[in-house]
């Protein structure tokens, strides 16, 4: 696979997503903070971070997608969700409001010039303009990095296989909050949209 994973990641056709590593998501000090021990993703922030440097260095673009949300923006079925399973609608959608500190990125964070992509829903490609400019890059493949594994990374991958990219996931660049929900969605994503692989192996492509 090693000789394959070169020619199929060319840095040429390919291009890495970062799917919501921001403080709300990822840092100690950000809204889950509170609830979730977030020491299970920051080996994952820190592989996510090598990834993009590895991306840089070899001339791949990096694209930075996360949640910005707005009470305008909010989605009406998935607070009616929260609230008939029982929690807190007006709480739980405050996190990565725009303009606030959750929101902000954490551990890899956007240099001038590279792409941002504000999302409200769990997809990168559901309501922005993400498969238009990756598409105005010359862009058929995606290596793809990000938390929480079973729920955005999960989306984006899904949709971006039914919009007919080549779907790579850095599996120790993703990470969910319990273990298992993580492996059991790469598993998923294995089975039906993406093929694993791993920042050393990625690194070790763009540097042959």
């Amino acid at each position: 696979m090693n000789d394959d994973l070169e020619a199929w990641i060319a840095p040429s056709r390919t291009a890495v997503l970062v799917i919501d590593i921001q403080v709300d998501f990822a840092s100690p000090e950000g809204a889950l903070g509170a609830y979730v021990d977030m020491g299970v993703v920051q080996p994952a922030v820190a592989a996510a971070e090598r990834l993009v440097e590895t991306a840089r260095g070899a001339g791949a673009p990096v694209i930075f997608v996360g949640l910005f949300t707005t009470p305008e923006t909010d989605s009406a079925s998935w607070r009616e969700r929260m609230r008939r399973r029982g929690g807190d609608p007006d709480n739980e959608s405050t996190l990565c409001r725009a303009d606030e500190v959750g929101s902000d990125f954490y551990g890899p964070r956007p240099l001038p010039g590279e792409l941002v992509v504000k999302k409200t829903r769990y997809s990168g490609f559901g309501g922005t303009d993400l498969d238009a400019r990756l598409k105005a890059l010359g862009v058929d493949t995606l290596v793809v990095a990000g938390v929480t594994t079973e729920c955005c990374v999960d989306s984006t991958v899904r949709d971006a296989f039914a919009l007919d990219y080549h779907v790579f996931v850095a599996a120790d660049a993703c990470a969910a909050y319990e273990t298992d929900l993580h492996d059991t969605s790469l598993k998923v994503m294995a089975l039906n949209s993406a093929i694993l692989t791993d920042t050393a192996q990625v690194a070790a492509a763009w540097s042959a």
